[in-house]
């Protein structure tokens, strides 16, 4: 399985090292063998050699230039950095990317070699319009994306259960999950307000592969916990 923690624009460059020490022991000393990324605020972004893999939550379709306020190919290699978060629900909703953009980010992380965590989801308004209309929504964010590249992982996350403490019913997770994973083989992870108390029973899920964690994931014991359950889920399989 991969559990995935997402920091955001949260834990200095301090605390994130503090956190990934932490996390690392406990993987050690429990014998975690599940995949396991953290992808840190960019200023915390730093080399790490162990069970962690450490990814950028974003990065600009370049190696380098004048892209003022961005991160490109070169920042991330100073830290051996070869995983990355694209397409994100904040960054689509907030901050404005399209799916031009997207896919012009993709490829160019493809061609790279990169691991690429690619995300999906849909906001309230499209859910509550029905299925069809969902399932529209979503598949056009599989446009112009290579589903069969080795290198991806898909993570649904439904924008109206990010950060809200609202979740879909763990039958409507595994309904979803059979659904996408029509379109493509690639770990399809879930996210959207994972926590502690509801991660265990997502991860048992069929067609769940592992779990995108947020907020809850910014408490370590609480992250090594989720990674724990998967362990345990795996063991028993």
């Amino acid at each position: 399985m991969i559990i995935a923690a997402n920091l955001k624009t949260n834990l200095t460059r301090k605390q994130t090292a503090k956190y990934v020490d932490e996390l690392e022991s406990f993987l050690n000393k429990n014998k975690i063998s599940q995949e396991v990324l953290v992808f840190p605020a960019a200023s915390s972004l730093n080399a790490h050699s162990g069970k962690v893999v450490i990814g950028a939550q974003n990065a600009y379709a370049t190696v380098n230039g004048a892209f003022t306020g961005e991160t490109g190919k070169e920042h991330l290699d100073e830290f051996g950095i070869n995983t990355i978060l694209i397409g994100h629900s904040e960054r689509r909703h907030i901050l404005g990317e399209s799916q031009e953009e997207l896919i012009k980010k993709f490829n160019f992380y493809k061609e790279l070699g990169f691991k690429i965590v690619y995300c999906i989801g849909e906001p309230l308004e499209i859910r509550e319009a029905g299925h069809e209309p969902m399932m529209e929504y979503i598949s056009a964010q599989y446009e112009g994306i290579d589903v069969s590249y080795e290198n991806l992982i898909i993570a649904y996350e439904p924008v109206w259960a990010i950060g809200t403490g609202l979740t879909p019913t763990l039958e409507e997770i595994e309904s979803i999950h059979k659904e996408l994973k029509k379109k493509s083989s690639a770990p399809l992870l879930y996210g959207g307000s994972v926590k502690v108390t509801n991660a265990k029973d997502v991860l048992a899920l069929d067609n769940v592969d592992g779990i995108l964690v947020g907020s809850a994931a910014l408490y370590v014991d609480h992250f090594c916990t989720m990674c724990e359950y998967a362990q345990s889920i795996e063991n028993k399989n």
